[in-house]
């Protein structure tokens, strides 16, 4: 059921994400003044791959990041707005909810759980935590909205409720059963085409920052602006070229992408649209040609400044292309931060990056895209998290 419009209080709760104020220089991330508090009849939705990492070193990252993308895509085609605040994590994303909301995203959190588990076999973990229940025990949940572009924004998290809900979600807590076998969420929109990305720089490097409660918020935040100081400067970038990643064959990702449609191969006339749809998609991304109201020059501009790849949900995330020198002054940095008990982190480098994306309309601005490293990413840099001594 809706919010009714003559509940004004309940509304309020319901608008409380496009009421908030949006800031555009991600420098400004560690300012508290951005970061209103969660109204307490929400809910957090989250998920993770479990056993990732041996996932990945089978050589599945691709599967990966898609089954973690395929929760946001449901979520977002069964509200019909990417309008909400999500964040996607590599082997897992989260979102935050009005209650009136929960129903119809517990519904599409179950499916995608099924989906991946059919088509992929993982074991998605999913679980919907009350934030009034998150702050009943000592954690806070708030978010900022960053504006990647002038027509995609991206939620940030901060306060510890969110790390403290994928603790509890992983203990078991607040778990969601998968959806029946055979579910299939709508995944309308979810697309994984282009080539892993090559770094120009020279490597592709994976970070996770995480606080020690024990510091206080003021080193940490002056320890990431030094970070983000670092990953500014001519040694480092966004890990897409200005032009966009490679397009060097129209069935790259096929076979993930047809998963998304039809379960098993069944539906060849479903495959075969889809397979038609990929090969116009090629020629006019690949020659530049412009097709009605579409025009892959401007879509390629807003694919790379919409792409999602960096973020704060109670820690910096970040994929950067970046040279091996900047890369080890800025492992030297953070191991010395964790030596005085500021944070703890984890780096991954690899030889590429890979995107997968979320388009439900590409005659529209605001699609998304997330980046992550192609050889295990956010995931293996989560597994080389090293604590503070």
């Amino acid at each position: 059921m809706g919010v009714s419009l003559q509940d004004p209080g309940r509304q309020a709760e319901a608008d409380f994400y496009a009421r908030l104020p949006v800031f555009d220089h991600f420098s400004q991330l560690t300012d508290p003044g951005l970061y209103m508090p969660v109204p307490d009849d929400w809910v957090l939705g989250l998920s993770d791959i479990v056993r990732s990492t041996a996932a990945i070193a089978a050589g599945r990252y691709k599967e990966v990041n898609t089954a973690a993308a395929s929760v946001i895509a449901a979520v977002s085609n069964t509200l019909g707005t990417s309008e909400f605040p999500f964040v996607f994590g590599g082997d897992g994303a989260s979102f935050a909810l009005p209650a009136s909301q929960s129903g119809p995203a517990r519904e599409a959190l179950a499916a995608a759980a099924a989906w991946v588990r059919d088509v992929f076999g993982f074991e998605l973990r999913i679980a919907m935590v009350p934030v009034a229940e998150i702050r009943a025990k000592g954690h806070d949940v708030r978010i900022a909205r960053f504006a990647a572009s002038p027509d995609v924004s991206y939620a940030m998290f901060s306060g510890g409720g969110l790390a403290y809900a994928e603790r509890r979600m992983k203990d078991g807590a607040f778990a969601v059963p998968p959806a029946p076998p055979g579910t299939l969420p709508d995944l309308t929109g979810l697309t994984c085409r282009f080539d892993e990305i090559t770094p120009q720089r020279g490597v592709i490097l994976s970070l996770i920052l995480l606080p020690e409660t024990a510091a206080g918020p003021d080193a940490f935040n002056a320890l990431v602006g030094q970070v983000l100081s670092l990953a500014e400067g001519q040694e480092a970038g966004r890990p897409l070229p200005a032009n966009g990643p490679a397009l060097t064959t129209p069935f790259r990702g096929f076979g993930i992408e047809a998963k998304t449609v039809s379960r098993d191969g069944a539906g060849l006339l479903t495959l075969g649209k889809l397979a038609v749809r990929r090969l116009i998609s090629f020629v006019v991304l690949r020659f530049g040609l412009k097709v009605g109201r579409f025009d892959p020059a401007r879509y390629r501009r807003q694919l790379v400044e919409n792409t999602d790849f960096r973020k704060f949900d109670d820690g910096l995330r970040m994929t950067l292309d970046c040279t091996p020198a900047l890369a080890d002054r800025i492992e030297a940095l953070l191991t010395e931060a964790r030596r005085a008990g500021i944070a703890h982190y984890g780096l991954h480098r690899q030889e590429a990056a890979l995107m997968t994306c979320f388009v439900p309309s590409a005659t529209r601005s605001d699609h998304i895209h997330f980046v992550d490293g192609a050889m295990g990413g956010y995931a293996m840099a989560a597994q080389a998290l090293k604590p503070a001594v």
